[in-house]
């Protein structure tokens, strides 16, 4: 069995974008299936590679139909393919995305997208502590390589109760802990894709080594769990 994104996808997909209606996609339902079966089992694969090296708990792609309720955007189909990963919690945190869309417009993201109130906060307490670790992990090169640095949005200015003049302010006004590497419509169909992602995320792990370990203690390093 193929363990590669189906040659057909971007294809659908293009013809997708030019017909964004319920008559022609459950015309072409069929096709889109046979697709999506095969999406599926690449994605299957991929969490079997990641649980190589880390625990995933939870695999979860996402649906091709749009929620329009509450978007000025009522057409009813996305025109890709996302799926995320989420790792063995309360004691490893963060999280993997997988992004398929034509046109060079596939990605893979990883970090914190969304973190709650009192994890940003303990965040920032430990890069106003020290924040010589994550910059060692920042500046590593093959990180940096893969990685390259964090995306996400951040503060204009310093969050309440820290000082704007604070050596480690660039990381400490940052609201999302994001990195992201993109993928040509080329290297997404080519046979090594799939390890090429693996490899990305296992990577990332020095980052949410320190990320997790810093989630889960208190300021005086002792464990909250």
């Amino acid at each position: 069995m193929s363990h590669s994104i189906p040659k057909e996808t971007f294809t659908f997909f293009n013809k997708l974008e030019k017909n964004n209606d319920r008559d022609w996609f459950n015309e072409h339902k069929p096709e889109f299936k046979a697709i999506e079966t095969g999406v599926k089992a690449a994605f299957n694969y991929l969490g079997e590679l990641m649980n190589v090296h880390d625990q995933i708990e939870k695999l979860k792609i996402f649906r091709i139909y749009r929620d329009v309720r509450f978007s000025k955007n009522k057409l009813p189909y996305k025109t890709h393919f996302g799926g995320s990963f989420a790792r063995k919690k309360p004691e490893l945190r963060g999280g993997y995305y997988l992004h398929i869309q034509p046109n060079n417009e596939s990605f893979i993201a990883t970090g914190f997208w969304d973190p709650s109130k009192e994890d940003l906060l303990r965040i920032r307490k430990e890069f106003e502590m020290d924040d010589s670790e994550m910059r060692a992990i920042l500046k590593d090169k093959t990180f940096k390589n893969i990685w390259g640095d964090f995306t996400g949005d951040e503060l204009k200015t310093a969050p309440k109760g820290f000082d704007k003049e604070h050596a480690a302010i660039d990381l400490i006004r940052r609201k999302q802990f994001i990195f992201v590497k993109k993928y040509t419509d080329k290297e997404v169909l080519a046979d090594d894709f799939l390890v090429d992602v693996n490899h990305a995320f296992k990577n990332v792990r020095p980052f949410f080594n320190y990320m997790s370990d810093v989630l889960t203690t208190n300021l005086n390093g002792e464990s909250i769990l």
